[in-house]
């Protein structure tokens, strides 16, 4: 999965997102609808943390998802 995938399962992945960072708002999820650089700036606002940090944060959460899907379908 890469981001311009995340974009189209937004909906399945919000739970994820708010289970990783339970800072953001369902206004917040609503407003990043799966684009990285909102979810970046969002985790960034709420976090108070660097730009780079909260872009390795949400790449490294993207990883764990493709690994999740990964193992749930059995390819990569």
């Amino acid at each position: 999965m890469n981001w311009d995938q995340t974009e189209g399962k937004w909906k399945q992945l919000k739970g994820s997102v708010k289970e990783q960072w339970g800072k953001l708002t369902d206004d917040d999820l609503t407003q990043i609808a799966g684009n990285k650089d909102k979810l970046v700036g969002k985790v960034q606002e709420r976090y108070g943390i660097a730009k780079e940090e909260a872009q390795k944060r949400a790449d490294d959460w993207l990883k764990s998802q493709r690994e999740i899907e990964e193992t749930h379908t059995g390819r990569p």
